[in-house]
């Protein structure tokens, strides 16, 4: 029988092939299979196992991991994950292809959240960049390596908007805006799916986590997510929307509660939203055991009803809890659970292995030929480079300490994470070789002419690092503080690379201070006693409170966690190779106490500042943040002129600025488009970001920048939902960040669809 149905499956395939313009015809393939699968084998597809034995291997013999390794035999595991390499992927599929009954393939998924063996930077160091085409290509790298180690589905991208720092996941995703962070969901997606899925080299994108992760109270991993409404339609969901328009196959849940409801039993989100009213095609998976942790929610009290509620809510794929396995058959012929629903959600997964093309190809992903060609090659590492630099931000130059002249300079290199090959790799880091990455100290030394010398001054960690295990900080061991003192003392200038480990930003890894980490402080203020010209090198996975640094040190360059060319880029950036173009896609805050900190905040109704107390403010701190969003300096200056704004008869909005590159270096600039909506049926943010472009000037060189605004960006949800526009007045603000720019109105009476 099961050589039959493939024979059946892959003739009609055939022909597609033959006809390039006749579109292959899924649907009808899909229901064919369907109509001689059991109840057993359908709920199997929607079963998802973590790698549990070495598959090159004997068959395993203990019972839990027998168990996996019989329903892998028995057709009742649809998808895989954490299997890695040509190698191992081909002998599992082959397995469940040659001994199950229907030969299903398996689809193999991993976290290759930026990049797989050649890391670019951290998320939300790319999105710094403001360029789409090199988040694209960056994806698109990503995907050659993962497709050519044996991958076909990744766990990203991850467009959670989040204003709260202390969140350690902020990493991973594009930072506090919803604008910004739509449009680099869907150039990630089109990065890791190209235009065909079938095509070599292009694996399934996953959106995660839907919806509101980023919202987490506190800061806290998995914490309870309570806001209104219309945070929920105009900025949790517009990225989550921007991934589906651009043809995302599948939908992560997130592990918390929205509203009381946990995300993998929320009709709302699932069935109302995402299947209902977006018409989503593609199919859902928990993440890691979110349908047993209802349970720890309070929502449901076992297993069982835990898969009731997931597979009634539009939950397709279980991933690590066994609820489906386990209970759905019985759930089924109970009648508590209608079949249909089981169908629905089995199609939408044969369907994306058809996209795939498994069904043409179950071992397409498996030749050991291209993985050694394409993984790790000189190319990658060059666009890794690439995005590197766009990523970094230049926070800080007031003393014109940068660039660094490259002769006749000595340099004293301080810093824990200075000579630090790992931790420039971030905390997801794929399939990457651990302390792979080029160091600040191998960057820097590339340079010659210089006197550099190198000393660690502390060390950070005082335990080896894990991904799965907590990190301890080094808080008393000040041995080497003495000999760095002394380095600093002798030299001209101090480069000090400080920030976060590498593991301590990511999943479950929240920080209630934001403060440099352990000894890092103590160093600075030491080193800078005796050498105030001081270029700080910050490489962290989150906005740091970094106010002492921001008003006694010089230069500072944020330089995120960049991957594995990282230290190359820096050392680029430092001295002048590389004009830096970043803007801060998170706002920095002065203290923890301002966070969550966010530009496009709403107005009270006693704004300021005022004269007396009685205004929303600090009595203790300003309200403003340290490094707003949207800001980034360059080694040149740029000037803005002559903003001008019109509505015409048309359904648009016409604006446009000059800008001048009035220094003497060539240098990129993001021109950012701001708006306010002054009065509305429901209140609008005091500035929202609605358009950016950046642009390369020559020393001198002057550019008209043109931008279009019409309904899409100037309307906004309402609270049931409904996308509308209102006519009005509005501010609008184009320039160099959130904070600065120039100013004018508009009334705008109408816009046409």
């Amino acid at each position: 029988m099961r050589k039959l149905i493939c024979a059946l499956l892959v003739l009609p395939v055939l022909t597609v092939i033959t006809v390039k313009a006749q579109q292959p015809d899924y649907d009808r393939k899909v229901d064919s299979l369907l109509s001689v699968m059991t109840l057993e084998e359908k709920i199997g597809q929607m079963n998802q196992y973590n790698g549990f034995w070495d598959v090159t291997g004997p068959v395993p013999t203990e019972k839990s991991t027998k168990e996996k390794y019989d329903n892998i035999i028995s057709g009742k595991v649809g998808s895989v994950l954490n299997v890695l390499g040509t190698k191992e992927v081909r002998k599992l599929q082959e397995l469940v292809v040659t001994k199950s009954r229907l030969g299903i393939p398996l689809v193999f998924g991993f976290d290759v959240i930026h990049g797989y063996r050649t890391l670019t930077p951290i998320p939300l160091g790319e999105a710094a960049s403001w360029d789409l085409d090199a988040i694209e290509k960056s994806a698109r790298i990503a995907a050659l390596e993962a497709s050519a180690a044996g991958q076909n589905w990744t766990f990203a991208p991850m467009v959670d908007v989040s204003r709260d720092a202390r969140w350690g996941r902020v990493m991973e995703g594009a930072g506090e805006d919803p604008y910004l962070g739509s449009l680099i969901a869907k150039a990630r997606v089109r990065g890791f799916q190209g235009e065909d899925l079938s095509s070599s080299g292009t694996i399934m994108a996953c959106a995660k986590h839907y919806a509101g992760y980023g919202f987490a109270e506190s800061g806290k991993d998995y914490n309870t997510v309570d806001v209104g409404t219309s945070t929920i339609f105009n900025v949790i969901l517009p990225p989550f929307r921007a991934a589906e328009e651009a043809g995302v196959k599948t939908f992560m849940n997130s592990f918390n509660e929205l509203n009381g409801v946990p995300a993998t039993g929320n009709n709302f989100l699932l069935r109302t939203i995402l299947k209902g009213e977006w018409d989503f095609d593609g199919f859902v998976v928990s993440d890691w055991g979110s349908i047993s942790e209802m349970k720890a929610h309070g929502f449901v009290k076992d297993n069982r009803e835990a898969a009731e509620k997931a597979v009634k809510a539009g939950c397709d794929m279980d991933m690590e809890s066994y609820a489906y396995i386990t209970y759905l058959k019985d759930l089924v012929e109970s009648g508590q659970v209608d079949v249909k629903l089981i169908d629905d959600a089995v199609k939408r997964i044969l369907h994306a292995k058809f996209e795939l093309g498994l069904f043409d190809d179950p071992y397409k992903y498996c030749n050991a030929e291209r993985e050694k060609k394409i993984i790790g090659q000189e190319s990658n590492r060059k666009a890794a480079l690439d995005m590197s630099r766009k990523s970094m931000v230049l926070l800080k130059n007031d003393e014109l300490l940068l660039p660094l002249n490259k002769e006749g300079v000595k340099i004293a290199l301080i810093g824990p994470l200075a000579d630090d090959k790992d931790s420039p790799l971030g905390n997801w880091g794929g399939a990457v070789v651990r302390n792979s990455a080029i160091s600040v100290l191998e960057g820097m030394e590339r340079y010659t002419g210089n006197q550099l010398r190198f000393s660690k001054g502390i060390q950070l960690v005082s335990n080896e690092p894990a991904f799965a295990a907590g990190i301890s900080i080094n808080a008393t061991d000040t041995s080497m503080m003495s000999e760095a003192v002394s380095l600093a003392r002798e030299a001209d200038i101090v480069v000090m690379v400080l920030g976060e480990h590498g593991m301590q930003s990511g999943e479950g890894r929240s920080r209630a201070f934001l403060g440099l980490p352990g000894l890092q402080q103590q160093l600075m203020e030491a080193v800078y006693a005796v050498n105030p010209n001081i270029v700080l090198v910050l490489m962290n996975g989150r906005p740091l409170a970094i106010r002492w640094a921001a008003e006694n040190i010089p230069s500072i360059l944020e330089a995120w966690q960049p991957g594995s060319m990282g230290g190359q880029a820096i050392a680029e950036i430092l001295y002048g190779d590389y004009n830096p173009s970043g803007k801060l896609p998170m706002s920095f805050p002065r203290s923890v106490g301002q966070v969550p900190l966010y530009y496009n905040h709403k107005s009270t109704g006693r704004p300021g500042p005022k004269k007396d107390v009685y205004w929303s403010h600090y009595i203790d701190q300003s309200n403003d943040p340290l490094f707003p969003f949207g800001f980034g300096l360059s080694y040149t200056d740029f000037k803005y002129t002559n903003l001008q704004v019109k509505a015409t008869s048309t359904p648009e909005v016409f604006v446009s600025v000059v800008i001048q590159n009035t220094g003497e270096m060539s240098g990129e600039e993001v021109v950012q488009l701001y708006i306010r909506d002054e009065v509305a049926s429901v209140t609008r943010p005091v500035k929202e970001l609605k358009g950016f472009k950046k642009v390369m000037l020559k020393a001198g060189e002057s550019r008209k920048i043109s931008f279009i605004l019409t309904k899409n960006e100037l309307g906004f949800y309402n609270n049931e939902g409904e996308f509308i526009f209102e006519p009005g007045d509005f501010e609008i603000w184009v320039g160099p960040s959130s904070a600065d720019g120039l100013h004018t109105s508009l009334f705008v009476d109408r816009l046409d669809d």
